[in-house]
């Protein structure tokens, strides 16, 4: 299956991209995803461990199942005042 991935602030400077596909095997979780997104792009891979996720717009935990076409989205922790 295909999944999209997105990224934001400081996740998409250091992956260099706002977005890309990805191949996932058809019983893959959110945890799987970011193992892929890590493999691909190792500048990424401490923030990860920080960063919420959502799945299609909705907040996801690393055990949900991922479907065809979902839009998985990387967010980093913000800081600010």
């Amino acid at each position: 299956m295909k999944i999209t991935c997105k990224f934001f602030a400081l996740l998409r400077d250091r992956a260099g991209v706002a977005e890309t596909s990805i191949e996932m095997n058809s019983d893959s979780t959110v945890a799987d995803a970011l193992e892929t997104v890590a493999a691909r792009f190792p500048d990424v891979r401490e923030l990860l461990k920080t960063c919420a996720v959502a799945v299609n717009q909705e907040y996801a935990n690393p055990s949900a199942k991922l479907n065809d076409g979902d839009m998985l989205a990387i967010i980093p922790p913000v800081s600010g005042g």
